[in-house]
């Protein structure tokens, strides 16, 4: 008997890196999975069982907002229940999704969000999806109107923070980098004035990886190392690395950004054996931001770094 064809394609090892917008939130996978295939009233469960952790409902109901036909079945949700804010907030993250993606009007998906906005007051989530959607098309009063939103309703919301970082990063004035251009004092402001254990700790680095990005895309600085090297970014890089030591912050719904974020540094600056330590936590979970900064593939850059780093040590 002759033997069995080969298998179709290579098979992914269990412990190989993927690009998953989820992370590690298994329950926020099998929902992806659910609305994909129709099934909103998973995501209807999985959102109410959510409550008021605002920085886990932002990443849950975007990363949601994403799914493929998420749109059509908020719609069908808010057919069986009118009165949910829940659903108005899922189609909402879906509308701004699909008005980035060019397949939506901004007006319909600006409306969206204050529809959420007014059903769920106490929310920031409507908000964050104002800012999302202000952060590529909007003008900096919409985006520092939003973000004021979101902080009024929870002072730490980690997503938005890293969306005003992204922001102010992009306002270029001359052909340098600026040591005080206003990102860093931004980012400075809100590690210190943030709980011991949040993770805004990191905000520091997040400015530095997007004042690079912005820097390469202008042909300014193309040295990664270089940019990592100077006296600020190693203080932010040893002041977010010590927090990490102290909290690890593995609670939070997105700490694996933030572990991608300072991984990536960690490299640049040549410490391998921390970057070693951060790419065994972040195991799996690779994130686009900043691995694909100066245009590479995130998951190539993301791996060369890392066997680099476990080689080193």
């Amino acid at each position: 008997m002759s033997p069995p064809p080969p298998p179709l394609g290579r098979p992914r090892r269990k412990d190989a890196p993927v690009l998953t917008p989820g992370l590690d939130d298994a329950q926020l996978a099998a929902s992806v999975t659910a609305l994909t295939h129709g099934r909103w009233g998973e995501v209807r469960t999985l959102i109410a069982a959510t409550g008021a952790d605002w920085d886990l409902r932002g990443h849950r109901l975007t990363v949601l907002g994403a799914v493929p036909g998420c749109a059509s079945w908020a719609r069908d949700w808010q057919l069986a229940e009118p009165d949910s804010g829940d659903a108005a907030t899922l189609l909402a993250c879906a509308a701004v999704q699909r008005a980035l993606a060019g397949k939506d009007s901004l007006h319909a998906a600006a409306t969206a969000c204050r529809t959420a906005a007014r059903m769920l007051p106490d929310d920031p989530t409507p908000w964050l999806g104002a800012l999302l959607l202000a952060r590529h098309t909007g003008t900096v009063d919409e985006r520092e109107q939003a973000f004021d939103q979101i902080r009024a309703r929870h002072p730490d919301h980690h997503h938005a923070h890293h969306l005003m970082t992204a922001c102010l990063a992009e306002l270029q004035q001359g052909d340098r980098d600026d040591p005080l251009h206003q990102v860093y004092d931004f980012a400075a402001w809100a590690a210190e004035q943030a709980p011991a254990d949040s993770p805004l700790a990191v905000l520091p680095v997040i400015a530095h990886a997007e004042r690079h990005r912005v820097l390469a895309a202008h042909g300014l600085e193309p040295d990664a190392a270089g940019h990592w090297s100077t006296r600020r970014a190693r203080q932010a890089m040893k002041a977010a690395f010590d927090w990490w030591l102290e909290w690890e912050g593995e609670g939070h719904p997105r700490s694996k950004v933030d572990l991608n974020f300072l991984a990536h540094a960690k490299f640049h600056e040549g410490r391998m054996a921390e970057a070693a330590a951060l790419f065994h936590r972040i195991g799996t979970h690779v994130t686009p931001e900043p691995w694909s900064y100066t245009g590479r593939d995130a998951l190539k850059a993301f791996k060369a770094a890392r066997a680099t780093a476990f080689a080193a040590t």
